[in-house]
């Protein structure tokens, strides 16, 4: 008999153990399989038609909408992009205006086309037959992109022409030859402006007062000053227009007289000093003395821009249209750029029979009715500002 080893009969248990484990798991994978059942042919076919067509559904909208498919009656709309907006903000006022419905997908077309090294800031007429491209190129500016650095200037009520190219040059805008250069040769489109001429004069009092965003050393200046033109044009509303032509002066007319009363007052009784120009430039001159003749400083100083100090007898003298001591009625173009307050003024003064004013020693305007008052006021202790 052979000998007989415990670690034989271990080993042979061992392997009998593994064996029946293995096919164990065999038969349960086995069963496993037998229990799986394969999809239905025919649902899968649907399933991949209803996701076709979702797909093709969903594509089709986009492509549409990218396309300027189905937007209706063609639409013009204005659309102002400022220093504040970008891509998305973009997008959003483009949805809002009923140019594109789907804002993530133009913001995804702007994306892959650098839209903001195109867009710029500015304020444009575009239209609902429009696609994504067209929109982007009707944005562009060539003054500068929504990348471009920018500055916030003000520009205060009363500033002429020149004062406000040279606040524009301080702040880097652009120098101040090539503002002034735009200034005398630049067209622009509005009516009120005379593109004939040359001279700087021609815009003077279509400048509007307001803070702006202008582009640092722009390629183009006239679109700075342009800013500022239309921004006046925007204000030109029918009931203003209306008021002036009621009154019997065109739109210079209007412009010049508001720019006299910026100049002559603080703000606080434009109304009195409108009242005061209109006496002398329609009531009876015997009555007042004055015989059609503003002799308003502020228009004289205007044809002296180097002039310091008070105005002398001798500077009433000179032979300009803006010396109003000199020559009845209004200076040939408004003497500064006046704000809507001022404009008002001149469309609605106060009524009264005043025909003169004296600054006095309390920083108020002292207004008198005859000349003898005038007189009697301006050689008391109370005048002097």
């Amino acid at each position: 008999m052979a000998d007989y080893r415990n670690e034989d009969t271990a080993s042979w248990d061992t392997e009998q153990v593994r064996r029946g484990q293995s096919e164990q798991r065999s038969h349960q994978t086995t069963r496993r399989r037998r229990k799986k059942k394969h999809m239905n042919p025919l649902l899968y076919i649907l399933l991949v038609l209803l996701l076709s067509a979702l797909l093709a559904g969903v594509g089709w909208m986009l492509f549409s909408d990218f396309c300027a498919f189905n937007r209706g009656t063609k639409t013009t709309v204005t659309v102002e992009v400022t220093a504040e907006d970008n891509v998305s903000t973009v997008a959003e006022k483009l949805q809002d205006a009923g140019l594109i419905k789907y804002k993530w997908f133009f913001r995804l077309y702007a994306g892959v086309s650098n839209a903001d090294e195109k867009i710029g800031m500015g304020t444009y007429e575009l239209n609902t037959d429009m696609d994504y491209h067209a929109l982007i190129v009707g944005m562009r500016s060539s003054a500068g992109n929504m990348t471009a650095e920018t500055v916030r200037v003000t520009i205060p009520e009363g500033y002429t022409v020149r004062q406000i190219i040279h606040l524009l040059a301080e702040n880097g805008v652009s120098t101040e030859e090539e503002l002034t250069e735009a200034a005398q040769t630049a067209k622009f489109d509005y009516s009120f402006i005379d593109n004939d001429s040359e001279d700087i004069s021609r815009l003077e009092g279509y400048l509007f007062p307001d803070t702006y965003e202008f582009y640092v050393n722009t390629k183009k200046p006239a679109n700075a000053l342009d800013k500022m033109l239309s921004n006046f044009n925007s204000k030109l509303d029918d009931e203003l227009l209306a008021a002036a032509e009621a009154r019997g002066y065109d739109l210079q007319e209007i412009v010049t007289i508001a720019s006299l009363i910026e100049k002559e007052t603080d703000g606080t009784d434009q109304g009195k000093i409108a009242s005061v120009i209109y006496n002398r430039l329609e009531g009876p001159g015997d009555k007042g003395g004055t015989y059609g003749l503003l002799q308003i400083d502020a228009a004289l100083l205007y044809a002296l821009p180097d002039h310091e100090g008070a105005i002398t007898n001798e500077d009433k003298t000179v032979d300009s249209p803006y010396n109003l001591y000199k020559y009845a009625g209004l200076p040939p173009t408004p003497i500064a750029n006046p704000g809507l307050a001022a404009i008002e003024a001149a469309l609605e003064p106060e009524s009264t029979d005043y025909y003169y004013y004296a600054l006095g020693k309390d920083g108020r305007h002292h207004y008198s009715k005859t000349l003898n008052e005038h007189n009697a006021f301006v050689n008391s202790s109370e005048y002097g500002g």
